[in-house]
């Protein structure tokens, strides 16, 4: 697929979800260098920052697609001839493809060992990287039941039961306002994440932060699963991750909306938990708590804050 097609679909959303967006971008990297042929380095260079830069224009907000691109182009910057630019593009590439497709199994396999015998267990909304914690442990023979909350007003949960009811595991569906009343019978409750901040803030689905408050004043532990490319690399200069507030419609019908004159009816999608209230990050890298986010933003991401620095100060520059 071309460069301008993949762009085009990301940025209509016919592409979606953290890894497929971040997969495409990187495989529309690879399919515009096969096109092009550069005199030098430097023309090969400034043809992939641009393909890059309109990759990344798609969804300025999200979080994996930027992650992606640096994880290919970082390397590629430091190439000393076209060749082996070529090669580190390609094989960088490759390798981000190939992680990034095994991560949810690998979380799964380090997720299961946080997981006892016998656990009562909580998750809230559909997430891939918590349910392969979940159906891990049961495959390693641990018995184990699971809450899962409904999650207004997608509905998100009962893809989740139903999950848990076709791998044989015992399962409890309830409405996101029992989570306090069950949580005192609750061993651990683990989660996904849409995006984690340098701090070790966690947004997700909405609803997570009351569940995450309800754990820890019942001194129930939290368990984040997540891929490292959902951590947040700008939220370094304190740059806020932006919380999507969607059509009111799916809380409320316009019909019976518009008969409430003085009524404003509002749909955030994520909020935002406190790194205090979060046990434990578990990713393809391994389990870290939440304080150590930026190692993870520095070290395996490959980000450097300098880089946002510059960002910032041309940013300033524009705006005055």
């Amino acid at each position: 697929m071309s460069l301008y097609k993949t762009a085009e679909k990301i940025q209509t959303m016919e592409i979606r979800g953290a890894g497929k967006i971040a997969r495409a971008a990187v495989e529309a990297l690879k399919e515009h260098d096969r096109t092009i042929d550069p005199a030098s380095l430097a023309d090969y260079l400034e043809e992939m920052e641009q393909a890059a830069g309109i990759l990344l224009a798609t969804r300025p907000t999200a979080v994996s697609l930027p992650n992606a691109l640096h994880f290919v182009m970082n390397s590629v910057r430091k190439a000393s001839s076209l060749e082996e630019a070529r090669e580190v593009l390609r094989s960088r590439a490759d390798a981000f493809i190939e992680t990034s497709t095994t991560a949810v199994e690998r979380i799964g396999e380090i997720g299961a060992r946080h997981i006892s015998d016998g656990d009562v267990l909580m998750t809230h909304c559909n997430s891939q990287a918590a349910l392969a914690c979940i159906l891990e442990a049961h495959r390693q023979g641990k018995e184990i039941e699971v809450f899962a909350t409904e999650v207004r007003p997608r509905n998100q949960g009962l893809l989740t039961v139903r999950t848990l009811n076709d791998a044989g595991i015992p399962a409890h569906f309830i409405v996101d306002s029992a989570a306090r009343y069950w949580m005192n019978d609750i061993d651990l409750v683990i989660v996904g994440s849409d995006a984690i901040a340098v701090n070790g803030a966690v947004v997700n689905k909405i609803g997570t932060s009351q569940i995450a408050l309800a754990a820890h004043e019942a001194r129930t532990n939290l368990v984040v699963a997540a891929e490292t490319y959902k951590f947040a690399p700008r939220t370094i200069l304190g740059e806020l991750i932006e919380i999507e507030e969607r059509d009111p419609e799916e809380v409320l019908p316009a019909d019976v909306a518009g008969g409430l004159r003085y009524v404003t009816v509002h749909n955030p999608a994520f909020d935002v938990t406190p790194a205090e209230y979060v046990d434990l990050i578990v990713t393809e890298q391994g389990a870290f708590p939440p304080e150590l986010a930026y190692l993870i933003i520095k070290d395996y991401l490959g980000w450097d804050i300098r880089e946002f620095q510059k960002t910032f100060e041309i940013d300033h520059r524009d705006q005055e």
